[in-house]
């Protein structure tokens, strides 16, 4: 998962320097437990910090971890704020699962018309 021969000491420092990339990548080692012990809690905070500024795939991380309660309360509302955030930049994958709540009625109405303009949104990237 680390990026050529980077190590952790090396994507900490980045990470400490505001890199958005590096908190991103640093949330999938906890997440995942890869090189470091896996912590739910430290993953989430670690996609907060590059979600907020706007990255893609950490607002798709983040979504996901308020959808499943893992490292943070559970919420749907949350989690279909964050996928539609990434989801109206072209996300393909938030589109998905923003698409998924809404014939459920998770954190938005149900809405299968939505769900289906989300679904062929994604499937056109």
């Amino acid at each position: 998962l680390l990026p050529g021969a980077m190590d952790v000491d090396e994507l900490r420092r980045k990470a400490d320097q505001g890199d958005a990339t590096a908190h991103h990548t640093l949330a999938h080692c906890y997440y995942y437990g890869q090189n470091m012990p896996q912590d739910y809690v430290k993953a989430a905070g670690l996609f907060r910090r590059a979600a907020d500024p706007g990255h893609l795939d950490s607002q798709f991380g983040l979504g996901s971890c308020y959808r499943d309660g893992t490292g943070v309360p559970q919420d749907d509302r949350e989690a279909a704020r964050l996928y539609r955030r990434a989801a109206n930049k072209g996300h393909a994958d938030s589109q998905c699962k923003l698409g998924t709540c809404y014939p459920f009625g998770k954190g938005v109405p149900h809405d299968d018309d939505e769900a289906a303009r989300l679904y062929r949104r994604a499937a056109e990237q």
